[in-house]
C-alpha cells in the first residue's frame, strides 16, 4: 500500500552512457538528495557522481592501532610487570612471540569497526522498509536497466521539471515513487505471546535432552568413548596405572647412537670437540646459550642468575676450574647434568651443545684476556688502515 506522499522521481535508461551523461547533469545542476541504481558496477560512475573518497578508511585505521595498541599493552602488563616469568631464557617483553596475538586483535578490532560503521553510521541502518522496495523500478534497475532517482526532500526538487529533463536524456520511462504507509504488526498479542512460549519450552527442552543425555546413549556416545588415552589418564591396562609410558629400557632410535657416558661423574675417556670455532657456529653456540643457559647461569656466565632468587645461583664460568676443564667436560656437564642442573640433551642436539661449548671458550677469553690479546685488539685498527 502507497500512501499520497511523493518520495522520487525515477527515471530508467536501457544504456550506461546514457546514465552517466544523466549523472553529469544531475551532479551539475546542485542536487544533493539523489542516488544511482544499476545491476552491475559502472565504470566511471564514482567520477560522474563527484563522490568524495569514504572515510571509512579512517575508521578502519583507527580501531585497527587501538587493538595493537591493546594486546601489546595487556601482553607487556600481564608478562612483564604483574606476573614477569622467564620462558625459554627470553626476555619479559618478547616481542616476536606476541606478534601472533596482536596481528589477530589488530583484525579483529579493525573488521568489527569497518562492518559496524559502514552499517550504523554510513548507512544509517539499513531500512526494509525503503520506498524503493517492491516498485516496478527497482525490478528493472536490479535486472537489465540502469536507473536514478532524485528525492523530494532535496531544495531544489521539481517533480515536472525532473520529468521534462529524464525524458529529454532518453529514458526509457520515468516513475514517480510514493512513501508506502507503515504497516503495524502489534507483537504483544496473547496468541504470539503463547507460541513463544512454546518454542522457548521446546527449545530448551531437547537442548538439554541432547546435551545430558542422548550424546551419552549408543551410539551417539562415540565421541565420548574413544579407544584411546588422553595425557595424564590414569588407565588399568597397566600396573603403575600410568597412561604415559616412557620408551622401553635400551630402546634407541633408527640412526643415533645414546651417549654412552650418560650417568658418569666424567667421561671414561677424552672427548674431543668436533665443532671448529668458525664465526656461525660461535653465533650458534650464543643463541642457546642465551635461550638456555643464561636463566642460571646469566648472560656473560658470571653466575648471576636472571630468576631472581627463584633457584640458588650457579657458580661463575671464569673460575679457574672451569677454564682449566677440556671441551668434553663442559660437554659432559650440559649433557649429562651436574648437581641442580639437569641434563639439557632433550632440548639441545649435539652440534649445538658443542658450539655453546665453543661460545663459553669466547666469553672466558674475553674475561680473561692476556696480554698478547690485548696487543692484538690495538694493533687490528693500523693493520686496517694499511
Amino acid at each position: 500500500m502507497q500512501s499520497n506522499t511523493l518520495f522520487a522521481v525515477a527515471a530508467q535508461f536501457n544504456e550506461p552512457n546514457k546514465l552517466i551523461k544523466a549523472v553529469k547533469i544531475i551532479a551539475d545542476l546542485g542536487y544533493k538528495k539523489w542516488d544511482v541504481n544499476t545491476p552491475y558496477p559502472v565504470h566511471g560512475m564514482d567520477a560522474a557522481m563527484k563522490l568524495k573518497s569514504s572515510k571509512l578508511g579512517y575508521v578502519t585505521l583507527f580501531f585497527g592501532l587501538s587493538g595493537t595498541a591493546l594486546a601489546l599493552l595487556l601482553m607487556w602488563w600481564t608478562m612483564s610487570v604483574d606476573y614477569p616469568m622467564i620462558i625459554g631464557g627470553k626476555p619479559f617483553f618478547a616481542l616476536p612471540a606476541f606478534i601472533p596475538v596482536t596481528f589477530e586483535l589488530t583484525v579483529l578490532l579493525a573488521t568489527l569497526a569497518t562492518v559496524i560503521g559502514m552499517l550504523s553510521v554510513f548507512f544509517n541502518l539499513p531500512n526494509n522498509s525503503h520506498p524503493l522496495h517492491d516498485t516496478n523500478y527497482m525490478q528493472r534497475v536490479s535486472a537489465d536497466h540502469f536507473g536514478i532517482y532524485v528525492e523530494a526532500d532535496d531544495k531544489k526538487f521539481n517533480a515536472e521539471e525532473l520529468r521534462t529533463l529524464f525524458l529529454s536524456l532518453d529514458a526509457v520511462q520515468v516513475d514517480d515513487i510514493y512513501v508506502p504507509l507503515k504497516e503495524k504488526y502489534p507483537i504483544l498479542q496473547p496468541k504470539f505471546l503463547v507460541f513463544l512460549t512454546i518454542v522457548f519450552a521446546v527449545t530448551s527442552a531437547i537442548t538439554y535432552f541432547t546435551l545430558n543425555y542422548l550424546l551419552y546413549m549408543e551410539p551417539f556416545d562415540w565421541m565420548v568413548s574413544q579407544a584411546k588415552v588422553t595425557p595424564q589418564e590414569k588407565v588399568e591396562t597397566f600396573r603403575d596405572g600410568f597412561g604415559m609410558r616412557q620408551p622401553v629400557k635400551g630402546t634407541v632410535a633408527r640412526g643415533f647412537l645414546p651417549y654412552k657416558f650418560m650417568g658418569m661423574p666424567a667421561p671414561a675417556e677424552s672427548l674431543v670437540n668436533p665443532i671448529i670455532p668458525t664465526k656461525e657456529t660461535v653465533e650458534l653456540g650464543k643463541r642457546k646459550f642465551l635461550t638456555f643457559c643464561s636463566p642460571c647461569h646469566g648472560n656473560f656466565a658470571d653466575g648471576d642468575s636472571r630468576l631472581r632468587g627463584q633457584f640458588q645461583n650457579p657458580p661463575t664460568l671464569h673460575s679457574t676450574r672451569v677454564r682449566e676443564m677440556n671441551d668434553g667436560m663442559i660437554y659432559h656437564i650440559i649433557t649429562n647434568g651436574q648437581n641442580a642442573m639437569p641434563s639439557y640433551a632433550p632440548q639441545i642436539t649435539r652440534e649445538e651443545r658443542w658450539s655453546i661449548v665453543n661460545y663459553i671458550r669466547v666469553l672466558q677469553r674475553a674475561k680473561n684476556a692476556e696480554v698478547t690479546d690485548v696487543q692484538k685488539v690495538k694493533k687490528e685498527p693500523v693493520k686496517n688502515g694499511q
